[in-house]
């Protein structure tokens, strides 16, 4: 099953959603397709294209910026799954300042790291451990939800995904 990117009536990106519930906005006319995958879906009576980025016929206000959730899978791709101390292959994450020493659960504060350089860093200080950053950690760009969501970015979101 492909995915389908909902925009809203501004062409701001709202979601992901399965191309079949795409298909069901268009049908029931509460979106229109923007770009199609070139499949078409068959029913009894009609053939639908099958959408790959719709956007709704109406503005949807969005209460809250939405961020990606700081979890394991978003720390992993916002570092590129390479240990921020060695650059080899990450397998584990690491607080910068450890909990044990006050340090906070955020995006500045965690970082992907191969299990040596987990276990050599310990509960040190970063400036105790020998150890050094490749790069600051920071929060995800606005869009990087989106990437967290699909993994990569098809083509014909392009246009409306502005370097999530």
């Amino acid at each position: 099953m492909s995915r389908a990117l909902v925009l809203n009536a501004s062409y701001e990106p709202l979601s992901v959603v399965s191309d079949r519930r795409a298909a069901v906005l268009v049908l029931t006319d509460k979106a229109e397709v923007v770009a199609d995958t070139g499949a078409v879906l068959h029913a009894a009576d009609i053939e639908v294209p099958v959408p790959s980025v719709v956007r709704l016929r109406y503005f949807v206000r969005v209460p809250y910026e939405r961020r990606a959730s700081l979890n394991r899978r978003a720390v992993f791709a916002r570092d590129e799954h390479s240990c921020q101390y060695c650059g080899c292959p990450a397998d584990s994450l690491d607080h910068i300042v450890p909990r044990s020493r006050g340090g906070q659960h955020v995006w500045e504060n965690v970082v992907a790291a191969c299990r040596p350089c987990n276990v050599a860093k310990r509960d040190r200080m970063l400036e105790d451990s020998g150890l050094r950053l490749r790069r600051a950690p920071r929060a995800p760009r606005r869009l990087s939800w989106l990437l967290v969501a699909v993994g990569s970015i098809p083509e014909p979101w392009m246009p409306y995904v502005d370097a999530a």
